[in-house]
């Protein structure tokens, strides 16, 4: 029932600012009554609700169990630097690939200290600690409300991510807005999302995910995805989503994509790295730990107990917590 519920409210935060308060409002209250239950028992009841099934986290073999395992044990300091949208890009440059990154404008502590007037170019503001609550600015936007620009900024700020699923990569991460260039195709569209799955610093599959953000810069909750091999070959996997039925081509630069997944995942057990692809040009997104809050279904069975099979829980790249 409580799954359900937050799906009806997830569909309505599409259509209106009104009810993406309420669904904000919402899951936020959820977590801070929730706040004083212990990971691991937290973990088991957020597993639950979402997927109807027990986490088994002393023999994980699923795809999702093992990254709950990973979230509550892996205390690698690096996971913090690099889930911060913010700090993050040094990694990216001290991995050698500073020409990937999305040019930045600003960071600013606060939602009222943004001027958006001051930008004479389109540009996405969001925080660096967290997901979704974009805003989209550019000067020729006669509706941009500026107000509740800053009105949602300033509640995303608020929001103690890390307590939502117990990612404790979040827990330290200083809140910041960031404001960054608004990249397009030639065709003025937003870019899709490149999304490559990387086993202790191997890519082994492409999620792309379409229409992730609408025309004004908004998360939306609901959009399709197809999942890749490494050669771009279209895998029988339903990850969460429904699959996308459109045309979809190769990149021309997907080998070198596939490289840059490798090298900036290398450290870690397992990483999700998210590439653009616009017109020949490859830009850096993000790097997630623990996709969907480690809850999103798998199916077949047997790609969710391949995809486990991937991750090795006794790998030196984990820095257990004391």
């Amino acid at each position: 029932m409580i799954y359900e519920i937050k799906e009806k409210l997830a569909a309505l935060a599409d259509e209106s600012t009104f009810w993406d308060k309420i669904f904000v409002g919402t899951r936020n209250a959820a977590v801070r009554a929730l706040a004083f239950l212990p990971d691991e028992r937290y973990a088991k009841w957020f597993y639950k609700i979402y997927t109807k099934k027990n986490l088994d986290l002393k023999n994980p073999t699923r795809f999702n169990e093992k990254l709950w395992w990973l979230k509550l044990n892996n205390r690698d300091p690096l996971l913090t630097k690099c889930s911060d949208k913010h700090l993050v890009r040094g990694y990216v440059s001290d991995c050698g690939y500073s020409d990937i990154l999305i040019p930045q404008v600003g960071v600013f502590d606060s939602a009222n200290d943004i001027n958006f007037s001051q930008f004479k170019e389109s540009v996405i503001a969001k925080c660096n600690n967290g997901s979704g609550w974009n805003v989209l600015y550019s000067p020729d936007m006669a509706d941009f409300n500026e107000r509740e620009a800053k009105n949602k900024l300033a509640r995303a700020l608020k929001t103690r991510y890390h307590l939502v699923s117990r990612e404790w990569n979040y827990k330290n991460i200083p809140p910041k807005i960031v404001v960054e260039r608004v990249v397009r195709d030639k065709a003025g569209n937003l870019p899709s999302d490149y999304r490559f799955f990387c086993f202790a610093g191997t890519p082994k599959l492409l999620m792309m995910d379409f229409g992730v953000l609408d025309n004004n810069g908004a998360h939306q909750h609901k959009f399709p995805r197809n999942i890749y091999d490494m050669d771009f070959q279209l895998l029988p996997i339903r990850f969460g989503r429904d699959n996308y039925t459109g045309e979809v081509k190769k990149p021309e630069n997907f080998e070198r994509m596939k490289e840059i997944a490798a090298k900036l995942s290398q450290p870690f057990p397992m990483c999700r790295v998210d590439l653009y692809n616009l017109d020949g040009k490859i830009y850096f997104g993000e790097l997630t730990f623990y996709h969907g809050g480690c809850c999103q279904e798998i199916t077949p069975e047997e790609w969710d107990l391949k995809m486990g099979s991937w991750i090795d829980l006794d790998s030196t790249k984990i820095v257990r917590k004391s």
